[in-house]
């Protein structure tokens, strides 16, 4: 009874918009097992490798791709939106876009400011601001880094 007290209770702060990300994700993962919370997700890295990586419902997506090997830590200390550079933009697959919550202001603002170098499109997502769920399993999504899409800028207008 509890634990099912408990699920009713952190369902309803996932509606609440006033909670970050982060905070949502901490009410989640105390709630239930981890084998229950297991979510897996398919990943094009910058250089164009697919790659199966592994998440935890209640987590963000920043979290599980960090944990993965596929952003670097340090580009990305905290998971709150007002601390976003950016670096861990992602492109979602267009067939899960409705499967995601629309982008808060706070996120929008972050892609538009840092996307000078690149058009900013309707795949774009923070990963710091997209919290896993079970309905994201099987998500496909690619990897894109400020440094890569400047590299690819830099050889572009080398040529």
């Amino acid at each position: 009874m509890a634990i099912s007290s408990l699920n009713r209770l952190s369902s309803q702060f996932n509606r609440l918009p006033s909670l970050s990300p982060f905070t949502k994700s901490l009410l989640i993962r105390s709630s239930s097992k981890v084998a229950d919370r297991i979510v897996k997700l398919s990943a094009i890295d910058p250089d164009g490798q697919k790659r199966e990586i592994v998440g935890l419902s209640g987590q963000t997506l920043l979290k599980a791709l960090t944990n993965n090997g596929l952003i670097d830590p340090a580009s990305h200390r905290l998971e709150e939106i007002e601390a976003c550079s950016a670096e861990c933009e992602v492109n979602i697959a267009e067939e899960w876009l409705e499967k995601l919550p629309p982008r808060s202001y706070d996120e929008e603002y972050v892609l538009k400011r840092n996307s000078r170098t690149r058009v900013l499109n309707k795949h774009s997502r923070l990963g710091c601001q997209v919290v896993l769920t079970q309905d994201l399993q099987g998500v496909e999504l690619g990897v894109v880094t400020l440094s890569h899409a400047t590299m690819i800028q830099q050889t572009k207008a080398s040529r």
